[in-house]
Order: C-alpha cells, then sequence, then structure tokens
C-alpha cells in the first residue's frame, strides 16, 4: 500500500510524457511479459491508488457511491470497493452490467467484492447519495470512443445531478481521452486519477470543464522502465532563461518588427509590439497605417512606429530587424496582402499570428522559420475545417497544420498545442481570464521578443506560451478572471521572465 500511495502525482508533479489509450494497453502487456505484473496485479494496485487518491483529497468522508461499468474501468471500481470495504466506509456499488457479462480481470475484481460479502445493486435500482458520499465514475474511463448511452448516458446525467464530490477513474467517462472531446453527456469530475499513462486527451480542449484535478500513479511500474516507452506527445514546462551578460547592450537582444495595425485596428499592432519589448528585445518597430504611426507611440515612446503604404516603405523595414511578427491587426485588404507578400520573400524568422494566418490559408505556402500561432477558428480555415471539426482532435489537428505549412504551430486554446517537426507538446497555463480580446496579439509579441533573444522557435513558442499563461495567472490572482484584459499582462511579463539575473 505504500509504494501505491506514493506513486500517486498531483498537478504540481505529473509526468512530462503522455501515453495514448493504445500505447498504455502495449505498456500492460510489456509488464505482464517482463515485470510479470499481471492485469489483475495492476486492476488491484488501482483500487489502492484510488483509495489513497480519496483519503487525501477527502480525508473525513467515509461514505461511497461507486458507479461500475462492465469493462475493466467497472473493475477498477470493484478493486476499489474491496479496499475501502475492509477500511471501513460505508459504501454503495452500482453495476452497470450483469455479473454474467463479465469477463477477464474486471469478473475477478467482481468475484473478489462478492466473495468478501460486497453487496452490488443493479443500476436501474439507484438511491439518491448519501449526504455525505463520494461518488466514484468507473463506468467507462479511457477506453471510450463513442457517446455515452442507455444506461451509461442516465449514470452520467445521475452523477452530474448529484451534485456530490467525484473522483473519475482513469478519465471522466464520456471524455475522449486522447483528445479531449466530450462524447455528448460526460462526468464532470472533481479529480480525475489516471494510471500507468498520462492521457494526451485530459490536457486539452474541454477536459479542463471534466476532469477536475488531474492526479496520477503509475501503479508501481518502474519510472525507469516506462521511460523506454516513446510517449504520444510531452508536456510543455516553463524553463528558466539564461542570465544576461552585465555588459549588454540593447543591440545583443535583437529586433523586433511588428506588421499590422490596418484602419481601426491599430490597438492590436500597439499591444503585439509592446509585448515584445516586455519580453526582452533590445529594439521594437511596427510597420503601420499612416494614419497610425505618430499616435502608437504615444503610451509607449520606447517603440519605433513607421507609416507604410506600400510594399516598397516597407523593404527596408524589413532588412533591419531580427524577427518579424506580421498579422496583428492587418486586416486581408489591397494594403495587407502587399506587405504579406513582401514579408515572405525575405529570409527572416517569423511569427504568424490573425490576419497573416487568414492570408496563409488563402495563399498556401510551407517554410520552416517560421511560428505560427491560430485559434481553431484560423487552423480550420488553414485546414478547410470547422473550428468545431478542429477541436474534436486538436493534436491531429496541430500536427497537420505543421506538416502541410511547416515551422512550428501553436494551437490556442484551453491546453495549447505545440507542433514541430515530428513532435507534440502540451502546455498547459493561464486561466478562462484570458478569453478576451488582444490576448493572441500579446502572445504573439511575446514569441516574437523571445526569438530576438536568440530562443530557437520551438523554445521561442513553448516558453512564450508558459510565460503568457502565468502573467495571466498573476494578473487574475490581482484582478480577479472576469473583466481580464490583455493589457493587464504587461506588467507581469518582466516578473514571470525573470531568471538568475
Amino acid at each position: 500500500m505504500t509504494s501505491i500511495s506514493s506513486s500517486v502525482m498531483h498537478s504540481s508533479a505529473l509526468p512530462l510524457a503522455l501515453h495514448d489509450v493504445r500505447q498504455v494497453r502495449d505498456i500492460e502487456l510489456a509488464a505482464a511479459s517482463e515485470l510479470g505484473v499481471s492485469g489483475y496485479c495492476l486492476m488491484q494496485r488501482a483500487g489502492e491508488a484510488l483509495l489513497c487518491a480519496l483519503r487525501e483529497r477527502w480525508p473525513d468522508r467515509r461514505s461511497l457511491t461507486i458507479l461500475c461499468g462492465g469493462g475493466n474501468n467497472g473493475g477498477d471500481g470493484y478493486a476499489l470497493a474491496l479496499l475501502a470495504r475492509q477500511a471501513g466506509f460505508t459504501l454503495h456499488v452500482y453495476a452497470l452490467a450483469a455479473p454474467e457479462s463479465l469477463r477477464g480481470e474486471a469478473l475477478q475484481a467482481y468475484q473478489a467484492w462478492t466473495a468478501a460479502g460486497g453487496q452490488t445493486t443493479p443500476f436501474v435500482d439507484i438511491a439518491p447519495p448519501e449526504t455525505d458520499a463520494l461518488i466514484v465514475d468507473a463506468l467507462f474511463g479511457a477506453g471510450l470512443n463513442r457517446p455515452l448511452s442507455g444506461d451509461y448516458a442516465a449514470a452520467a446525467d445521475w452523477i452530474n445531478r448529484a451534485r456530490r464530490p467525484v473522483l473519475a477513474v482513469d478519465a471522466p467517462s464520456g471524455l475522449q481521452a486522447d483528445t479531449g472531446a466530450a462524447l455528448g453527456d460526460a462526468v464532470r469530475a472533481d479529480v480525475t486519477l489516471t494510471f500507468i499513462g498520462l492521457k494526451p486527451g485530459l490536457l486539452t480542449g474541454v477536459a479542463a470543464d471534466y476532469c477536475g484535478e488531474i492526479a496520477y500513479s503509475n501503479l508501481g511500474l518502474p519510472a525507469e522502465w516506462l521511460a523506454r516507452f516513446t510517449p504520444f506527445a510531452r508536456r510543455w514546462i516553463k524553463h528558466p532563461l539564461p542570465p544576461r551578460a552585465r555588459a549588454a547592450h540593447k543591440g545583443h537582444f535583437g529586433h523586433v518588427l511588428v506588421i499590422g495595425g490596418n484602419l481601426g485596428f491599430s490597438g492590436a499592432a500597439r499591444m503585439a509590439a509592446e509585448a515584445a519589448l516586455r519580453s526582452g528585445a533590445g529594439l521594437v518597430s511596427v510597420a503601420t497605417r499612416a494614419v497610425h504611426a505618430p499616435l502608437l507611440n504615444l503610451g509607449r515612446p520606447e517603440l519605433m512606429c513607421h507609416a507604410v503604404e506600400t510594399a516598397a516603405d516597407l523593404k527596408p523595414l524589413l532588412e533591419a530587424a531580427t524577427v518579424v511578427v506580421i498579422g496583428p491587426g492587418l486586416g486581408q485588404d489591397a494594403w495587407a496582402n502587399a506587405l504579406y507578400h513582401e514579408t515572405i520573400k525575405v529570409n527572416k524568422v517569423c511569427v504568424f499570428d490573425a490576419d497573416a494566418l487568414n492570408l496563409l490559408a488563402a495563399h498556401t505556402n510551407y517554410a520552416q522559420r517560421r511560428i505560427l500561432t491560430p485559434h481553431p477558428g484560423e487552423a480550420g480555415r488553414l485546414l478547410h475545417k470547422t473550428a468545431a471539426q478542429v477541436n474534436q482532435d486538436r493534436y491531429a489537428a496541430a500536427a497537420q497544420l505543421q506538416k502541410r505549412y511547416g515551422g512550428v504551430v501553436v494551437l490556442k486554446g484551453a491546453g495549447t498545442l505545440l507542433a514541430a517537426e515530428n513532435e507534440l507538446w502540451t502546455a498547459v497555463f493561464g486561466n478562462p481570464g484570458m478569453a478576451s480580446g488582444g490576448m493572441g496579439d500579446v502572445l504573439a509579441g511575446i514569441i516574437g521578443g523571445l526569438l530576438a533573444q536568440g530562443l530557437e522557435p520551438l523554445a521561442a513558442a513553448g516558453q512564450g506560451v508558459a510565460v503568457h499563461g502565468e502573467a495571466a495567472d498573476r494578473a487574475a490572482a490581482r484582478l480577479g478572471e472576469r473583466g481580464l484584459l490583455a493589457g493587464d499582462l504587461f506588467v507581469e511579463l518582466p516578473v514571470c521572465l525573470r531568471s538568475g539575473e
């Protein structure tokens, strides 16, 4: 029991490697053949880990209502029930599948439960939960690939209406554990304890609305042994930047050129430019409409603002720049098209955001020296899909974008994804207060500023997402999430970029 208890890790210490459901099944088979750890042994360990997680999160609760499905997820529920009964919990165990339909390890777990005197009630006879009850969702877990239906859909609805704390076993039933898409009705858990591999779908898309706190247990499998298995994706963590030399000057930290700010949209270019400055770029210029140029730096005089009406006006600014951020407030008219096509001629690392992505969708080309930062709507246009289709499998969409357009792709949203060549990363930072205009402009500027300081594109993208989210969290802690503005992040950025300086 002690080893399993110590193997339960919470959000601050989750593994970096993410494994999809197929990979976890392969690991389970390898555990049996190489380590002599049977599937039933893993199920018993899952029961131990679940009991440890319950005791840790809700130490004063002594009543459990466990809903068990007909597969191995249900078997985990029966394994938990046996241990909880031995520990003195009051138990109500409901079966969604008839005992005679159970097979393999799930049947073994059910038989061990009943042999110990445990009682099981058919779901159709379910009663209201006790006032202090904890509910355990052991209906389907990570293996589900179709919407819940029949009694399973009714059980998920019952759990959600019960308004009691919920622990989901491996994944909330109804959530696709590989993609993060909700397959119709899905259980909304307070804690999700996932096993062996941290499932990629628990960290992106709508999963945040269903998983609650994510905990993980390797079920006693050696970490060094698990490290042999190539992950589906990895979790991005923030890395410290190197300290600056004491004799550094602005020329050491690059020159960012922000191109955008069409008529009526000067604010987007201004926010991206200030974010690049706040992220540590040595110099930041803005190429914008002539009417905006004398006004943009009134509130931020450190910006160098240039009136650009033709591609010829832009050319010398492109030559002087280290990094280009194109798209914030750019528009898609003749002016925007002229600046876009002039930009893609130069061999400079670029960040494509907002309307630059829409222009790229209309004029498809492939290039490695750029970072694309689409939200799902923009990603859909780039892939000729709807935003809803993108969100059905965000990992697949990010990989498809990278393969089609090259470079590094930052697919924004809850659980932002990063795609580089043959690499997928999940960057879980930030809060719902970021759902407001201008946040994407700030992110594009941050990434541009980090590129200008010498970070490679993937590192700049990942670090940019991390710093952006951390700054938003700090601002939300100070101001609250509702009504949070993109400009509220600026004062937090230098703090979030502190290193060993």
